[in-house]
């Protein structure tokens, strides 16, 4: 593909949504504004991508969105978001407002799916076939990308809401207002807060609540690895990005839980397999241009 194509990504956030212009991974332009209601939010990323395709042509555009997003292409709701609880955004028509007025193919998925592209592309993930991304924020996502390409069937992964193993004497509820202790409901942003009664960044690492934290990323680790054999599981967002000493503990628990079953999962190579992204905040809005050259390669 050449390098001096043009490609426009939008980063469709929960509080802030990033409308990006690039060639590959070099950021030519970006723009930031805060997610509020469908109507002025979408109206105002339409209005930056039109504006830069008259300035010059478009190969492609790709929305990396919050969700739950409809993916199924033959759906007539395809490009517009489910049932959600951020007011007024049920049935948003993400697509058609953002498409409208472009002369470019251009495609849809997850923000997680973007940005595990993203990092498999330029990131973390080069060189793996195959790779999981999960972001730890005011939820918890799972994007997953096997041969290049972003994976969804019925609906796009929901790791966040698996129900796993714990640690025996962790007492804490939940916080998941669906299946209360599942993994959003035990490590989530919100889930930390309601554990540590205050904000977790002000808890020190030495703090014994963290060997729960560690306990549930490793479990969740464990799934993802003997479900779909992902080469590489990043952990981002706070826990991950923030937290070193935890995932350093997730990532013993991983392999002695896993007791040398799987042959390509031992100690001295974990760091490798469980590990931090590298793109950082970058992640999502690259995450939207990659999906935009996805679109350009048809």
């Amino acid at each position: 593909m050449a390098s001096g194509l043009l490609f426009a990504g939008i980063e469709l956030g929960g509080t802030k949504s990033i409308a990006v212009l690039a060639r590959e991974n070099e950021v030519v332009d970006q723009i930031t504004v805060p997610t509020q209601g469908p109507g002025e939010t979408l109206g105002r990323l339409s209005n930056v991508l039109r504006k830069w395709s008259e300035d010059h042509p478009l190969a492609a555009l790709g929305i990396a969105s919050f969700g739950p997003i409809r993916l199924d292409r033959t759906a007539p709701e395809y490009g517009r978001m489910h049932e959600t609880p951020k007011p007024g955004w049920s049935g948003a028509p993400v697509t058609e407002a953002l498409s409208a007025g472009l002369d470019c193919p251009w495609t849809i998925d997850t923000d997680v799916n973007g940005a595990a592209l993203a990092e498999y592309r330029w990131g973390a993930g080069r060189g793996a076939i195959s790779l999981c991304y999960v972001t730890i924020g005011t939820g918890v996502g799972g994007g997953l990308v096997i041969d290049g390409r972003t994976v969804h069937g019925a609906m796009h992964p929901e790791i966040g809401h698996l129900s796993l193993r714990r640690l025996a004497d962790d007492r804490f509820e939940g916080a998941c207002r669906f299946h209360g202790d599942c993994i959003e409901g035990l490590i989530s942003g919100p889930a930390l807060a309601a554990r540590f009664g205050g904000d977790p960044s002000r808890v020190t690492d030495d703090d014994f609540r963290w060997e729960a934290v560690a306990s549930d990323i490793a479990e969740l680790a464990g799934a993802i690895l003997l479900t779909i054999s992902a080469q590489r599981i990043l952990i981002g967002g706070g826990v991950g990005l923030a937290r070193a000493s935890v995932l350093d503990r997730a990532r013993a628990l991983l392999v002695e839980r896993q007791a040398n079953y799987l042959p390509f999962l031992r100690a001295e190579n974990a760091q490798d397999i469980l590990r931090a992204p590298e793109l950082g905040d970058r992640a999502g809005p690259l995450g939207a241009i990659a999906l935009a050259m996805h679109a350009a390669e048809g």
